[in-house]
This record gives structure tokens, sequence and C-alpha cells, in this order.
């Protein structure tokens, strides 16, 4: 393809882990391809990348782009819990943000920036505002399913469709989305949910007559009766799986993340001296802390089970006494199991000897799980994580759902029974051939000629001013 070596790019994400991942991802991909990326986000990511020893420069091999990471301030100090007062948080965001993007897209200017677009993350709906004030092209990434951007899309414009939010059994009919119950929907519309994440939808649906480009986390061949349904409404580009390269078997060449924990590398010297296909994977992501009920759960069950496992509890050094009495030493002493705070995930779900994944279902790890070809048990949370569920176990068809009892706690028998029948069920062999089959069809939509690899150069050939033969 022709040199895109003049177009320069800003993103703009929240400092959020699950934010910043397939940003990054992106910049990556757009690098790769010869376009300079300046990825901008609120200071605190700096911080907390600086207090874990994490470089904030990155080194390119073999690509005439270029990306570098700059931060500007939300307008709170870098001690404030951003995740525990979520409504503080984005409302000083939304108070100081636009103020502070702009004076660093005016500085960038100054000094021989001349930007061809602006991607932003979807829950900061005052971007493209700035975006207009500068005269810059918007786009928006959309992290979430394409399914979840239709549901959100036609609740804000079809509200009708949506007559009873409040029986989680109640049956919704939307194009494209057959099967779909209320309690599938994503929490953030719901009427239990707090003001300021039912507002964002709401702004965010309202900005997109300010948005060019809708580019989505997906892929098309995976939820392609949904796509196809926007295509009449608010088209969106396919352009995922956003993972890194090493997940989908080739190099990686742009060395760097964004990473704000540190991972703890010693479970990957573990997990390879486990057996193949013999560990549970535990994770609920970066944001919520499992209650010492469901760790309690959770950790009789990987007793009983009595097979290796690789737990990551988010701040673990300090709920030691919320596990069983004995069991972190039973396990340092036998090895039969490894509690850690976070870990690299791509290259724990890569590793031969995972059995399956215990997850919330939040988007990055459903795409990482499906690229690395893993059968999943879906313990879904909050926000897109009940719809997530439903792809991998209904549509997908390669994991089981694991439920809370009546009165709302997991018990021991359901983690061992859901652990089960995926390991060792009747359906086992099934979810694994399906699960090798998607990883496929991700993979191969990201090759040459494939349905995300022709939307990318699409999108670069749109902001770069050129004429594109690629569509989807």
């Amino acid at each position: 393809m022709e040199s895109t070596e003049a177009a320069q790019v800003i993103m703009v994400t929240l400092s959020m882990q699950g934010h910043m991942n397939p940003m990054l991802k992106l910049a990556k991909v757009l690098v790769l391809k010869g376009v300079h990326v300046t990825l901008a986000t609120n200071d605190v990511a700096r911080k907390r990348m600086l207090d874990s020893k994490i470089s904030t420069n990155f080194t390119t091999i073999n690509s005439t782009g270029r990306l570098s990471l700059e931060f500007f301030s939300d307008g709170l100090s870098h001690e404030f819990d951003r995740e525990k007062d979520s409504g503080t948080f984005l409302a000083s965001l939304k108070a100081n943000g636009p103020k502070n993007l702009s004076n660093l897209i005016t500085d960038l200017k100054a000094n021989g920036n001349q930007f061809s677009c602006l991607i932003t993350n979807p829950f900061i709906p005052w971007v493209p505002g700035v975006a207009i004030e500068h005269g810059i092209p918007c786009g928006v990434l959309w992290i979430q399913s394409a399914t979840v951007f239709a549901i959100y899309y036609h609740f804000i414009k079809e509200p009708d469709l949506f007559p009873n939010l409040e029986n989680p059994n109640g049956i919704l009919e939307l194009p494209g989305i057959p099967g779909l119950t209320v309690g599938d929907l994503p929490t953030f519309m719901l009427p239990c949910s707090p003001s300021h994440f039912r507002l964002l939808v709401t702004e965010f649906i309202s900005i997109l007559d300010k948005v060019k480009w809708v580019l989505g986390n997906s892929v098309h061949e995976l939820e392609e009766e949904t796509v196809n349904s926007l295509k009449a409404v608010k088209p969106i580009y396919s352009i995922g799986p956003l993972v890194s390269p090493s997940l989908l078997g080739k190099e990686e060449t742009i060395a760097g993340s964004v990473d704000m924990w540190r991972a703890a590398d010693s479970c990957i010297e573990w997990l390879n001296k486990q057996r193949p296909s013999s560990v549970i994977y535990i994770s609920f992501g970066s944001i919520i802390m499992s209650s010492k009920q469901q760790i309690q759960s959770i950790a009789t069950a990987l007793k009983n089970i009595k097979r290796p496992f690789l737990w990551v509890i988010k701040a673990s050094e300090t709920r030691k006494d919320e596990f069983p009495r004995g069991f972190l030493e039973e396990i340092t002493k036998d090895k039969s199991g490894l509690v850690v705070s976070w870990c690299p995930q791509e290259k724990v779900l890569m590793n031969q000897a995972l059995a399956c994944f215990v997850t919330h279902c939040g988007w990055n790890s459903t795409l990482e799980t499906v690229v690395a070809g893993v059968p999943v048990v879906a313990y879904p949370e909050w926000t897109d994580q009940p719809m997530n569920s439903k792809l991998l176990v209904d549509v997908f068809k390669v994991g089981v759902r694991m439920s809370n009892c009546e009165d709302e706690r997991l018990s021991v028998e359901e983690v061992e029974r859901c652990i089960m029948e995926v390991i060792d069920g009747p359906r086992a062999g099934e979810m694994k051939r399906r699960a090798v089959e998607l990883k496929n069809a991700a993979k191969n939509a990201l090759e040459e000629g494939g349905s995300s690899s022709r939307n990318i150069d699409k999108f670069i050939a749109e902001i770069s001013g050129r004429p594109s033969s690629n569509n989807v």
C-alpha cells in the first residue's frame, strides 16, 4: 500500500487499564502501517506507571510510524480513588478535561503536529467537541462488543423497544440480536444503575452525529448479524481483535506498554511446570474486588477439585485473612496453586497448561480468550459483562454460566459444577472444538485480505485523503 507517513492521529482515553489496553493496541496497529500516533490520557496513569517502574517510552522496529504518550489533568489529585468514586471522577473530568486536553492539542500543534484524526474512548463524550474546536475529524474506538453498541443505540433512539427493564426475565426483540432478555443487558442502562453511568450512555449516543468513524474492537464474522443490522443507522468498522501480536503467533515489533501495575512473572514460570490442559485460571479484571464470601467459596471449590490453579486477586497481599484458614499455606507447601495480585494475562492464556478461564467477561478478556482458544466459566458482574457472558455461552458456545444463589451468594457447589463441566463434562470436547474454530476466525480477520485488515486499511486511506477499494 502507499506510504501513510504524513498521517498523524491523536487518541484520547480514560486512565483505566481496560480502556487503555485496546487503545494502545490500535495505536500499535496504526504505527506499523506508517501512521504517527499520540496517545493521551489523564495524568494519574503516568503516576501509576512510574510507581510500578514501567517506562512511558516506546521503541519501534521496522516502521516509519512513531508512538508517544501525552498526559492532561482531570482536575483531581493522584491520590484520589477514581475507581471507588467514579461519579466524582467523571464529573471532574468533564469540568476540567476539555480545557486541559484542548491546551495539550494546541501545544502539540505548535510543535509541528498536524492531526488527520482524533480517536476517542466512547466514555468521554465531551472529546468530539474538542476535536471540532480544533478542526480535527473525529472517530471513536468502541471498546465493547458490537452487540452492546447496538443495544445502547436502540435504547436511546428507540426506547419503545424496551418497555420494561424491571423484570430480568423479560424478553426483548431488537434488530440483529435474537433471544435477548433484560438480564442480558448492560447494567449501565438499568434502573438500578447510578445516574452518572446512565448519563454516559445517553451522551455517547447523542454525540455520534459528530463522529465520522466508529471503529469496533470486534470481528465481523463473530457478530455478523448485529454489525449488518447497524449499517443503515450507524455503520461500525470491525477492526479487531485488538490483542498483542504474540497472541496471534506474531512477533512484537513495538516495545512498550501502558500497564499501571507490574505483573508477577513468576506465574509463567509456575505454569511452565504444569501438565498441558490442567490449570484453572481465575481472574476478575482490574476493577472488581471479589467479596470475602466469593473468595471463600472459590477457594473451597478449588481445594475439592484438586487441580492446579492460577488465581489473580487484586491486592491479594492485603487480603490474606479472607481466605479459608490454612489455604494459602497449604498451596504454598504443595505447590498446587498460585495466588497473585496481577499477571500478564495474554501470556497466561497462550500457555498450553491452561484448561479453562474463570472470568467476569470484560470485553478485552473475552476477545483474548477467544483468540487463545480457551473455554470459559462466565461469571459476569456489571456493565457489558452480562451480554458478553451470553455471547460466550449461548452464541459462541465456548463455556458455561456461573450464577449466584437467590440470596446473591456464590455457592461452593456452583463453582465446582461449572469448572468440571467445562473441563470434563459431556460438552467439554465440543466447547474446545468451538474455541479452536473461533480462534481461527479471529486470527484470519487480521490476516492480509481479512475483514478487519481491510477495514483498517480503509480507515487509514480515508484519514490520509486517499481512495480505497476496501469495504466490508
